[in-house]
């Protein structure tokens, strides 16, 4: 990729070193505990994770149900050698690309786009969407507008799943922004709602179609980014492609557990997210990403 021309975004939250992912800058955070359905397996973990990070007593978390944990701030420009910090450059202009993108697709539509966080970390994390491990993936949280990415989730695309390439890796935060875009239209919230009334089918089957209209709003940045700055050089799109082939749901399922479950897809499989991302590749056209009108997906 050439990413020279594009402007380093300032949204970046580097918070690799601290000892868990750390809090937000500047104060505390309320974390939910439990929910209309108790405290579940997930909730005890987040419990004995909060323990060994906080030093707080989870007896004291049963009682009201929220903690304020401490925030820290780091700023880290540098890798531990002192040597400037490559794939954070890398990160900040991908998402310095995202945002000028999607600000001129906002401004076209008559609204403002208001870019999102992207926060940089180790091992796990504590967002306003609970806490996170790295093994989870990179996500994007709705309540605090941030995306999380451990950067070494790139190692093992490389690695395990054989999608190599700085534009595999950004495709990656693309479609991580591409959620941004979505929570910003309201389409996040509909679908979220309507996912809490249906049966678990019927919640997986629209999770695939937003997973996939994240894909495809993925391919609308990468082409709009090459049709003005030219950031996409011979290969790339080749990259693009096998990462999200890489990450369906069908192969992801064969590789872990040897057989394939349709019903229990959330994000969609090779082929579909795929044709997805391409979709958004060749049109640069947001309207073509409706992929909650389309017959087949």
């Amino acid at each position: 990729m050439r990413l020279g021309r594009e402007r380093p975004s300032q949204n970046i939250e580097d918070r690799r070193g601290m000892g868990g992912g750390g809090g937000f800058p500047g104060g505390g955070v309320r974390i939910p505990i439990g929910g209309r359905g108790g405290l579940g397996i997930g909730g005890i973990i987040v419990l004995l994770l909060i323990w060994l990070v906080f030093g707080i007593n989870p007896l004291d978390l049963l009682n009201g149900g929220t903690v304020q944990v401490p925030r820290q701030q780091t700023e880290q420009t540098q890798d531990s050698t002192g040597a400037p910090d490559a794939m954070r450059d890398f990160v900040a202009r991908v998402l310095g690309s995202t945002e000028r993108v999607w600000t001129e697709k906002f401004q076209a539509m008559g609204q403002q786009y208001n870019p999102p966080s992207l926060v940089m970390f180790e091992q796990f994390v504590q967002s306003a969407c609970g806490m996170a491990q790295a093994a989870m993936g990179p996500f994007y949280c709705p309540p605090d507008q941030r995306v999380y990415i451990d950067v070494s989730f790139f190692e093992d695309m490389d690695r395990r799943l054989g999608a190599s390439g700085d534009f595999a890796q950004a495709y990656v935060i693309a479609h991580e922004v591409g959620h941004h875009v979505q929570n910003l239209l309201g389409i996040a919230d509909k679908v979220t709602r309507a996912r809490m009334q249906s049966p678990e089918a019927e919640a997986n089957a629209l999770s695939v179609r937003m997973e996939l209209q994240a894909d495809c709003l993925a391919g609308v940045w990468a082409k709009s980014a090459d049709d003005s700055r030219q950031i996409l050089e011979q290969g790339d799109i080749e990259e693009g492609l096998n990462a999200a082939s890489a990450i369906g749901d069908d192969r992801l399922q064969r590789r872990s557990q040897g057989y394939v479950v349709p019903e229990s897809f959330t994000h969609g499989s090779s082929e579909q997210r795929v044709r997805w991302f391409r979709r958004g590749l060749e049109s640069s056209d947001m309207d073509q990403c409706d992929t909650f009108k389309a017959q087949t997906l």
